[in-house]
């Protein structure tokens, strides 16, 4: 698993219009590539009078990358579009660039040009984000120690979960795995042992 990935936070669409061509670009975060062919599919569906249907998507599992240009001119299309994915560091999405051809022929720079920019719209409508591999650790300390570890986590990269306020004062906190080790010494240090901290599962989170 990748301590990090960039990948998309929404499901969106973009267009663009080129010397009359509709291009329709429909963007969608995915887990698996079962669930990117879905999406493809119902684009095919959604849009059957289309002229063309370019994809590109890359999954994490298995490490898949499939692209096709859908009858226009090979690596016109469908490869423009996972280029673009690789050079923003996308990972688990996928892009259906749909074209209505209005008919003027753009030629092959034209089409390479057109079918980048339009992936590249949609997937900044979709809004890119970074998903970072946490653990979560759930910190339980007095009240009279609360302020020194708030203190000492501003140091630190994590993601703030809930906190539990009763006898004593629960933080539970999503930490970087390449972090993990380093804060569980610093706190343990910092309150001379008093402090228990309880490690929970692997989790990917957004980052804030």
């Amino acid at each position: 698993m990748k301590d990090r990935y960039k990948t998309v936070k929404n499901m969106a669409s973009a267009e663009i219009v080129e010397k009359r061509s509709r291009f329709i670009a429909s963007v969608k975060p995915v887990e698996s590539e079962h669930e990117a062919v879905e999406f493809i599919n119902e684009l095919r569906k959604k849009y059957w009078d289309a002229s063309h249907n370019v994809y590109a998507y890359i999954v994490e599992e298995n490490g898949v990358m499939r692209y096709s240009d859908d009858g226009e001119p090979s690596g016109t299309a469908g490869m423009p579009v996972l280029d673009m994915l690789k050079k923003e560091g996308l990972t688990n999405t996928v892009v259906v660039v749909t074209r209505y051809f209005g008919g003027i022929l753009l030629g092959t720079g034209g089409l390479v040009h057109t079918y980048s920019k339009s992936a590249k719209a949609g997937v900044l409508a979709a809004n890119i984000l970074e998903m970072i591999l946490c653990r979560e650790l759930s910190v339980i300390c007095d009240y009279n120690m609360l302020g020194k570890i708030q203190n000492e986590l501003h140091s630190w990269e994590f993601i703030q979960g809930e906190t539990l306020y009763s006898d004593s004062v629960e933080l539970s906190l999503y930490v970087p795995i390449s972090d993990c080790a380093g804060l569980k010494e610093r706190i343990v240090d910092i309150s001379n042992g008093t402090v228990k901290i309880i490690e929970g599962s692997e989790i990917y989170k957004e980052k804030v």
